[in-house]
């Protein structure tokens, strides 16, 4: 269970966070339709010598989606008001997936508040993808919401985005930044 939770506002987007453990501050994201429990398996490892800061990302869990669309770049900026936020000037910094373009930005972005950078998933572009995913990907909208309302993705989003009806929303803005 985490230590702390709760919102920062950041550019017009309150993002959820939870604080697990203590140590040098390891700031986490999750991949694409995830939230911060995509890595409760292994937060008891990573939070043993971390102060671990897993954060919802825009759009995600329980971070809403508002009319901005799904950009890297702003959520680089994003977390950087984020760590100041909670007071910390720099930290450690890992992603998986969408959570790994995010913590490249926030590296390329806002170097000085970036120790260690850790990508996991982490495509550089479009053209870094498998071949054979580029159509699933081109897939990814509202029109396939009824086919994932039994996934565990949206089963999650569901139990605790602030608004669940928002997540065909997300697909269609989850399928706009992937086109690009």
């Amino acid at each position: 269970m985490a230590m702390k939770n709760g919102y920062v506002a950041a550019n017009g987007v309150k993002y959820y966070y939870e604080i697990h453990g203590s140590g040098d501050p390891l700031l986490l994201f999750h991949g694409g339709l995830g939230s911060t429990g995509m890595f409760e398996p292994d937060l008891a490892a990573l939070s043993k010598d971390h102060q671990v800061i897993a954060v919802d990302l825009y759009g995600h869990g329980r971070t809403a989606l508002t009319e901005r669309p799904v950009s890297l770049v702003d959520m680089a900026d994003d977390m950087a008001v984020v760590l100041a936020g909670l007071g910390l000037k720099r930290a450690d910094v890992m992603g998986y997936s969408l959570g790994g373009g995010v913590a490249l930005r926030v590296a390329v972005q806002h170097p000085d508040v970036v120790r260690r950078l850790v990508l996991i998933s982490t495509p550089y572009a479009q053209s870094g993808f498998y071949p054979e995913m580029l159509p699933q990907q081109a897939m990814v909208s509202s029109a396939m919401f009824d086919q994932m309302k039994q996934t565990p993705m949206y089963l999650q989003y569901k139990a605790v985005a602030p608004r669940p009806e928002d997540f065909p929303k997300l697909l269609d803005a989850m399928g706009t930044y992937m086109k690009k």
